[in-house]
């Protein structure tokens, strides 16, 4: 039976139960389908304004890159302990090269990635400055993204899934690998296996992923993909993750609300239960990659044998971890279990 548990309180044997779960990430085999980038970060100090414009100097201390959408949903199943299948595209770029070295170095194999001549590799490059992101540029041409590559990838995804992946992440960064007839292709072949699929959607697809088995918009994204002007307040979510669930078909839904929490709603028959979790009062630093953990940790939870609602608050307690986090960051299972322990302690 799943454990039952309080928004506010959870039991020693909730957290039993929870523990359980998490152990059995190790090895699980998940296949991740979406756009790949390769994140930057400039990091240094400033003292002053530039005397040639209205901006900031930054005396650059450091820099470093990390993997960066998709990717970055790999590295955070290998670091939780799943087996990451990471299929997309890539071009034969030094970014390529080196985004191929930090996934072999994070335990993800690049051996399922498409290499394209006549692609870029995504870049964005952040220049941080006393812990706030001052300006970031991006190097991108999702147009280069040839059909031929996407059948490849496809390709890639088919063997993936026969290989016994227990579900499938569309990590969908609007940049040229899912579109329409690549993501009916992608569903089309879970469905073929049975394997569940979680979905980081954008507003422009939203609507295409229908039958998932879950789908992780924020507000913003669940009323665009409705095509619906943004409400505010509890009653209006409520509503909308409704009809989101009525007319996608979803088996569940988990819209996320930043620090109101999120609200998961599960298939009852005809009509849809709602679930809300709060968050816990807590410095944030950077929500960049937060929903790469979210979609993450509720897939691989779900795999391990979870019920919607336990796979829904792991992913409200690796949330919470992450945004605690300067830059793109990933959770460890160590890391998940004492969060949730907080909660007890609390209780």
């Amino acid at each position: 039976m799943p454990f039952c548990y309080n928004i506010y309180i959870m039991t020693k044997a909730d957290f039993k139960r929870l523990s359980a779960i998490v152990a059995g990430f190790r090895g699980r085999k998940i296949a991740v389908f979406g756009d790949l980038m390769l994140d930057r970060y400039i990091k240094g100090s400033v003292k002053r304004i530039s005397p040639e414009a209205p901006v900031p100097v930054v005396r650059v201390t450091s820099e470093s890159a990390v993997c960066g959408g998709s990717a970055n949903v790999a590295v955070n199943l290998s670091t939780l302990g799943a087996v990451p299948v990471l299929v997309s595209v890539a071009g034969r770029d030094a970014a390529a090269a080196e985004l191929s070295s930090l996934l072999a170095a994070a335990g993800v194999s690049p051996d399922s990635l498409v290499r394209d001549s006549a692609f870029r590799t995504i870049e964005k490059t952040r220049v941080i400055a006393e812990h706030q992101q001052v300006v970031r540029f991006d190097r991108e041409h999702p147009a280069l993204l040839g059909q031929a590559a996407r059948k490849a990838a496809l390709a890639a995804l088919e063997t993936a899934l026969k290989s016994g992946c227990e579900a499938l992440i569309l990590s969908d960064y609007g940049k040229g690998l899912l579109e329409p007839a690549t993501i009916k292709a992608a569903m089309a072949l879970a469905a073929k296996r049975g394997v569940p699929v979680f979905v980081d959607p954008k507003v422009e697809h939203f609507q295409l992923y229908r039958g998932a088995a879950c789908i992780t918009p924020n507000t913003m994204e669940a009323f665009g993909g409705m095509r619906l002007t943004v409400r505010d307040g509890q009653e209006a979510a409520e509503q909308l993750g409704r009809e989101i669930m009525r007319k996608l078909a979803l088996r569940s839904l988990l819209i996320t609300q930043g620090e109101h929490g999120m609200t998961l709603f599960t298939r009852k028959g005809a009509s849809a239960a709602t679930h809300h979790i709060p968050t816990r009062a807590r410095e944030v630093y950077d929500v960049t990659g937060a929903g790469d953990t979210v979609i993450s940790t509720l897939a691989l939870t779900w795999a391990a044998g979870a019920a919607p609602e336990e796979a829904a608050l792991a992913a409200n307690f690796a949330a919470g971890i992450v945004v605690g986090k300067l830059g793109t960051a990933s959770v460890t299972t160590e890391e998940l279990l004492e969060s949730a322990k907080s909660w007890l302690k609390t209780a």
